[in-house]
């Protein structure tokens, strides 16, 4: 059956690095539009970064420079570098496969049919 298990998280001081990992099993992996999610308590689930089958990747505006997706096909792991991070990082991340129709979609929560279950990043000031 279908697994993403997030590892990497943590608590760092703003300005720190952190890489999540999520290590893919149960699918076909590098057919797939694999992803990075957030939340905090209250808030909706915000998409941060995904990298789809053409290897084109999507970030959000709130990371752009300071957040950089990639993925090891040998190993079916999606990565998330992290660097410069700002309390307003602080959140659950998740990782996400789905198969969006358009581009657009990829950092749309909506069309992604497999999570995983979090792993919390912490950042203080």
């Amino acid at each position: 059956h279908v697994q993403l298990v997030e590892s990497g998280g943590g608590s760092v001081q703003a300005g720190g690095s952190l890489r999540l990992s999520c290590a893919g099993s149960g699918f076909t992996y590098n057919s797939y539009c694999l992803a990075w999610f957030r939340q905090v308590p209250g808030k909706e689930r915000e998409g941060v970064a995904a990298y789809d089958s053409d290897a084109h990747t999507s970030y959000a505006d709130t990371v752009k420079g300071r957040f950089t997706i990639s993925q090891d096909f040998a190993t079916n792991t999606l990565y998330l570098q992290m660097d410069d991070l700002k309390p307003e990082d602080t959140a659950m991340y998740y990782c996400a496969a789905g198969l969006p129709s358009r581009r657009l979609d990829n950092l749309n929560q909506y069309v992604y049919k497999y999570w995983g279950r979090g792993t919390q990043v912490t950042v203080s000031t």
